[in-house]
């Protein structure tokens, strides 16, 4: 156990006396900037309170705990933080005794009686006295307290949006100051309002003005369903939830529940919303790369942002490297030109050229020593993420494809789902690609179809390391491969046998539905037989 240096118990014991129970702006920033640093030192705190065998041991080993824990327990933005509230009542519990062995045990028992009542309930002798003298209890005087701070500081940045269009910078100091504030604060319900006109700020300001920790903790926490967003900033992380939530019904048309979203229209029109959208975006998917619905909703984004783009007037539209500023510009054409913009019989060299300029980005990261290299890397990848609409395309080619066109379209898919080359993997991931293509090729492409290309299949799809790969092959040759729809049907029951892979597999066929949609021509076979395995999968 690390122990309690008298230097941070002089920190701290100075820091619970400045804050009290000020309410003001100032106190609230200050202490919110500090809560991640007050929790780490609260959690040292228990742990010398948890080696203690009496409480009036712990008095003597800790004279300062119960004079700091009163403190803090009093701070209404202490008290707010969930984590930091659950650190106090262990501490609390901690230095109750069961059995009580003199009069000063006796009466410390009084007082966490209170401190526990006080912040667990409206109970108790502290919250009476509150109540007499107040008129309120001390979880509702807390928590208005907490909301007329941030009601003051919320005025303040809308005040600041209101005046962007007039102004020829933001106060982005403030704005980053008052993000910071919020990092350790994010799921407390009462900071709704301000981290919301934060986001709007964002959206309006085309700086990078808050905090990276406060976005990547809004991030996790709507990940978690920590946090709601009632505001319009809150529309493009609206579709994470329903994404990782598994909504029927934006498998079966998330094109359209994105479109209405109006997200698209306001991104072309406003290129820093566009920047934030993809940000919050990116960031998710740092965090969860193999999520298949959270690749889904970025690729549709991506497409429907695209279409309303190249609606616009050519006077009136951005050029293409402002929305994409980190990515490598001899990119942005071949990915950027939509597959329904290019002839078919022209996908396979247009594929080819993407794979070519793909793989020398690769190589410079192999051959080089530092992290721009890699960060070259990911933003390639990243970008072929949001135009994933090109390795569908790959995967559909691949279905008929002669074995001598094979090569680069399977380094494509390869590439898609295992961006990285950890361990020099990438040569054995595309040699899995290779396996699974052939045995592919004779399960749906034989009649009847061999039960020994089928159970390979199937093994293949079991294995954690290249399960998404396989699934995304998998799912194209159900859907354009010329065998009746009766024995893709029975393949289909038989190889996705698990929920979780059924679900996966939707989406890969909710992307697909999704292209097929903004293709120059219709193929109604196709379409029967997609929507025949969406049914199938649904309802099992």
């Amino acid at each position: 156990m690390e122990a309690v240096s008298d230097t941070d118990v002089q920190f701290w014991m100075a820091k619970a006396m400045n804050w009290g129970e000020d309410l003001s702006c100032s106190a609230l920033l200050d202490t919110s900037r500090h809560l991640c640093s007050l929790r780490s030192f609260l959690q040292q705190v228990l742990q010398g309170l948890q080696q203690m065998s009496s409480t009036s041991e712990a008095m003597k080993t800790f004279p300062f705990v119960g004079q700091f824990l009163g403190r803090l327990c009093w701070n209404p933005c202490v008290i707010a933080d969930e984590r930091s509230q659950r650190l106090l009542l262990q501490c609390l519990s901690c230095l109750y005794s069961a059995e009580p062995l003199n009069a000063v045990e006796r009466k410390a028992n009084m007082w966490i009686k209170d401190m526990l009542c006080h912040l667990i309930s409206e109970e108790g002798s502290v919250a009476h006295t509150t109540v007499k003298h107040a008129g309120v209890t001390p979880k509702r005087y807390h928590s208005e307290a907490l909301q007329k701070v941030v009601s003051l500081m919320t005025e303040e940045v809308i005040k600041s949006c209101d005046s962007l269009p007039n102004t020829a910078r933001c106060l982005n100091g403030n704005i980053h100051t008052m993000s910071t504030a919020c990092v350790a604060l994010v799921i407390c319900p009462e900071m709704s309002p301000l981290i919301g006109a934060l986001l709007k700020h964002f959206m309006l300001c085309g700086s990078s003005c808050l905090n990276q920790e406060f976005i990547k903790e809004i991030n996790e926490a709507l990940i978690s369903k920590w946090l709601v967003l009632e505001d319009e900033a809150g529309a493009a992380v609206s579709f994470l939830e329903s994404v990782l939530s598994g909504h029927e019904t934006m498998t079966q048309s998330l094109d359209k529940h994105v479109n209405d979203s109006l997200l698209p229209r306001a991104s072309a029109h406003h290129c820093h919303i566009f920047l934030t959208v993809n940000e919050i975006y990116r960031n998710v998917l740092t965090e969860i790369d193999e999520n298949l619905a959270v690749r889904a909703l970025i690729q549709v984004f991506t497409a429907c942002f695209l279409q309303r783009l190249t609606g616009q007037k050519p006077q009136d539209r951005l050029p293409l490297r402002a929305f994409f500023p980190n990515v490598t510009p001899c990119l942005l054409t071949p990915l950027l030109t939509a597959p329904s913009e290019v002839p078919r019989e022209a996908w396979l060299d247009h594929l080819s050229w993407i794979r070519s300029l793909l793989q020398s980005v690769t190589e410079n990261e192999e051959a080089g020593e530092d992290g721009r290299a890699y960060q070259a890397v990911f933003e390639a990848w990243f970008l072929l993420v949001q135009c994933g609409y090109w390795v569908d395309t790959a995967a559909e080619l691949l279905v008929l494809a002669a074995p001598e066109n094979a090569k680069s379209l399977l380094w494509l898919l390869t590439f898609f789902h295992h961006p990285t080359n950890r361990g020099h993997q990438r040569s054995q991931q595309t040699a899995v690609a290779r396996e699974a293509w052939t045995h592919l090729r004779m399960l749906f492409l034989t009649r009847p179809p061999p039960p020994r290309h089928l159970c390979a299949v199937k093994e293949l799809l079991s294995s954690s390391f290249s399960a998404n790969l396989v699934l995304h092959l998998f799912s194209n040759f159900t859907v354009f491969s010329h065998g009746p729809v009766s024995i893709i049907t029975e393949i289909t029951d038989k190889v996705l046998t698990e929920a979780a892979v059924k679900r996966r597999a939707l989406w890969i066929l909710a992307l697909i539905r999704c292209r097929l949609n903004s293709a120059a021509t219709r193929d109604d076979r196709v379409y029967s037989r997609l929507r025949t395995l969406q049914d199938t999968l649904l309802q099992t």
